[in-house]
This record gives C-alpha cells, structure tokens and sequence, in this order.
C-alpha cells in the first residue's frame, strides 16, 4: 500500500530532477493576465485571444502526443490541450517534462483560447511553467469526511470541499452587509481595544494574559461594550465595533471561545428605536447574505419577512412554568430545571435559575418574536421601565431557538450603575465566574455624563444558524486541541 510518506517521497525526486533542469520550482512572479472565469464565462469574447492563465492542477490526463491538464483558480476550472513539440521555452515545461508534474501543483499556461474537439472550452498552449511545487498530494473529494482532520487542515479542506469556502465567502458577505447597514444609517466604525484592565458588558468567564513591559495581567476582551459607550461620553453620536471577542467557556455547537461580534450605540435613542432599527439590520443582511428571508434551521421552519410581535419575560415564565419572576419559588424552579436535564446547581443564584428556565423556552421557539421587559436582576447594564421598575427596557431577537442579539436602554445613572455593579462583584465574589467586574472607571465616566442611547450586539451565531451549520463549521479555523 502506498502511503503518504511515499507519495511525498516521490515528489522530493521530482523537485530535485526540477531544480538539476535549472528551474526555479518556486518563482516569486506570475504573469498571469487572465481569470479563469473571464473565458468560461466570455467566450465568444475570448475565442482566438491569447490569454495566460493559472492554477492549482486537479488533474493530467497523457496519451502520447497530447495531454489535457485541468486546472483550477478561485474563479473556476478550465482544460489546458497541450500538444507535443520541440519549441519548448526555457523554464517551461513540454509534454516530455509533464511527468515532472503533478496534482496539486500550481502552474500558469499561455495560449490560445478554443474548443477541443468534444466541444470543451480550452486553452491551447504547448508548454506550462511550474509555480509551486506540492509535496503532499490532495486527498480524494470522497476521502477527507473526518471532521477532527477536516479541522486540523483547513487548507486542505477547502480544496477538497469547495462549499467550505464558498461559506466563507458568505460568511464575509454577512460582516460586509452589516457594515454597510450601519453606514447608512449614520453608524462610525470605531475599533476598541482587546486588552483590558477590567473587563465587562457581558456574563462570561474571560481569558487572562500577562503584559512583560508593564507586568500586569490583562483581560481578553469579553465585550465591546464598555469602551463604546466611552465613545458616546466622549461627544461621537453613533458607535460600532466588529471584531474579535473571547469568552472562556465550552466549545459546542452554539458557542467558540474566539468568535467575531458586533456592537453599536446611538445617542439620544431608546429601545423602541432600536428594536425599528436591528429587525430591519437582521432582514437586509440576511438578504444581502443568502438571497431569501425564509429559512429551515434546525426543523424550525422561519420566515423573517413580517413584523416581528414582543413577548414579555415574565408572561412565559408564567405562561410556561407558572414562575413568578418578581418572587421566583427556588423549589419549584430547581425541580423543574432537573425534571428537565438543565442545570441546576442549589448554589445558583434566583437570577441565573430564572435564565436557565428562559433557556428551556427559548430552544423550543420558532419566532422570530422579540423578548422584552427583562427582570432588573439579569440585566445589569440596561434602563428600567418607568411603568415598572422590576424590568428593563432590554430586546432579543428569537429565532429557530436562538437568540439573535441582545439589545436595550443604556443605563445612564452613575448610581445605579455602581450599585448594579456592586451587586454583580458580590455575586462574582461568591463564585460566579461569569458575573460583571465592578468597573469604577466606567462609573467615572459615566459621573462626566453620557447621553440617553440604544445599543445593540450581536455575533457570527447569527450566521452560523441561518447558514444551518455548526460554529466551527463556519469559521476558517476553528480551535482545536493540539496534538500530544
């Protein structure tokens, strides 16, 4: 059985009898002039130019005096007809040198633009030059199934399954359609730092590193939160922020330790305004994305081409469990959560039992619909509702059981502010990792004065759910435990 140790051995003797030719199988130019799509897909445009072209080799088929190599650039595939002659120029390769060649290998071809004699668009050239020697060779369309594998060689991934990158290109598409959204609307990019001293503006457990020249620890950053809302203190109206954040947390389906998110902020806007503003955001990304507003994810059949209506918090936990979330029975919620395979740990505080009953909720809703009105106790960054204050003025989008970003009234008061987050200390001081850090400096800032606002968050799981395909399905490189 050859293995691949062998395949690659092979090819070293092929670089060696290369280089003893005096060709450099590794140039730095390409005089390439012409895109593979540009003839495939212009044809009558081209028929008769000459064209130079260039590629990754999928396959060499030889009889003799002719071969046909097919090769393959981003834009599509296209069949070099290749000839024997003697007129070979130097550091090119003929039909005597094509054995030097190999599957995988990147080579660039000028000739002629035509068709081969079964009707297949070609280019008729009588000799190619080598760019990039490959050393290991591809594996088959059928052979490379193993995700760990799949994982650990991306690149190699997305040669053999197209569909990986043409993801990706979506996935691109996604950040690009949101930008542009919030561009138009008004929006200013502005991008913030990822180290921070204290981090917040979320429930998460962050990662810490170290910073030789000051000799400090420093939080990777959780949010973008705090440090746009800076921004809005420090005089600019409309804020956003896409870029990396980094939670500490398990690795599944719906969650990635480093993933892309975005965050946004307007002055002078509450979450009425908001609520108007990120439906519209989430329906033109998702047809600037994929084309439709009508998705299947997950068995939940969705349309987002409607007015989305507003569930309040505290009506499904009733309507659903009969828990009163003002006075929330312990008892009752631990049995429930256990009765249903959720945690449920008896040190959990009120508030995080009350989210994980929301979240059995959640991962049985269709929507889309917006959750509103969340209890004070779970939302520590949001205004309260003048009619009552045990809520907040904080929205989610629910859709195919997932919730699609959070948005709310930015709590302005320094006071309350300091006392929301004194309570939340407390409970990280009592052993939730997850809890908000007492943040004195965003206190400060808020003392100078920040403006009324809206904001609004979300990350790529917007993506990967409406794309119907797991988080590390979704990203170039997704992490993956190193080898031993």
């Amino acid at each position: 059985m050859t293995t691949l140790n062998d395949y690659r051995d092979e090819r070293l003797k092929k670089l060696a009898e290369i280089r003893s030719l005096g060709i450099d199988p590794y140039p730095a130019k390409s005089h390439r002039n012409t895109k593979i799509s540009a003839v495939m897909n212009h044809f009558d445009e081209k028929d008769g130019q000459t064209v130079c072209v260039a590629g990754r080799i999928v396959a060499i088929r030889s009889f003799g005096k002719i071969a046909f190599v097919k090769i393959r650039d981003y834009f599509g595939e296209i069949q070099i007809f290749m000839q024997k002659t003697d007129d070979i120029p130097t550091g090119h390769f003929g039909l005597k040198q094509l054995r030097l060649l190999d599957t995988g290998d990147f080579i660039e071809a000028e000739g002629t633009v035509g068709k081969s004699s079964t009707g297949e668009i070609s280019i008729f050239a009588d000799s190619v030059r080598l760019l990039t020697k490959s050393l290991r060779p591809l594996p088959g369309y059928d052979g490379f199934t193993n995700k760990e594998e799949r994982y650990r060689r991306r690149y190699v991934d997305m040669n053999v399954n197209p569909e990986v990158r043409e993801r990706l290109v979506r996935r691109s598409k996604f950040w690009q359609a949101t930008r542009d959204y919030l561009t138009q609307h008004g929006f200013v990019e502005v991008n913030t730092p990822v180290l921070e001293v204290t981090t917040g503006g979320a429930d998460a457990n962050p990662f810490v590193t170290h910073m030789d020249a000051l000799d400090q620890d420093y939080y990777l950053r959780i949010s973008q939160e705090l440090p746009l809302k800076r921004l809005l203190g420090g005089g600019f109206e409309k804020v956003f922020d896409i870029g990396p954040r980094f939670r500490n947390e398990g690795v599944d389906d719906e969650h990635l330790p480093e993933h892309i998110a975005m965050e946004s902020y307007a002055a002078y806007e509450n979450y009425e305004d908001g609520i108007a503003l990120y439906e519209g955001m989430i329906k033109y990304v998702a047809k600037e994305t994929w084309g439709t507003l009508k998705f299947n994810v997950g068995g939940f059949e969705v349309d987002l081409d409607c007015e989305w209506p507003r569930v309040k918090y505290a009506d499904l936990l009733m309507d659903k469990f009969g828990i009163d979330v003002f006075n929330p029975d312990r008892e009752k919620m631990l049995t429930i959560l256990k009765k249903n395979n959720a945690p449920a740990d008896p040190e959990m505080s009120d508030a995080r039992l009350l989210d994980n009953l929301w979240k059995l909720i959640r991962k049985t809703s269709a929507g889309p619909y917006w959750l509103i009105e969340e209890p004070l106790s779970l939302s520590p960054l949001a205004k309260k509702v003048e009619e009552n204050p045990l809520v907040t003025q904080r929205f989610h989008p629910i859709i195919a059981g997932t919730e699609m970003g959070n948005g709310y009234s930015e709590l302005n008061d320094p006071i309350d502010q300091l006392e929301r987050f004194e309570e939340q200390q407390a409970m990280r001081d009592a052993g939730d990792d997850e809890a908000q850090m007492l943040d004195m400096d965003f206190v400060e800032m808020l003392e100078y004065g920040m403006p009324p606002a809206c904001g609004w968050g979300n990350s790529e799981r917007n993506f990967w759910l409406l794309e119907g395909v797991s988080g590390r399905e979704a990203v170039p490189f997704p992490i993956i435990k190193a080898r031993e």
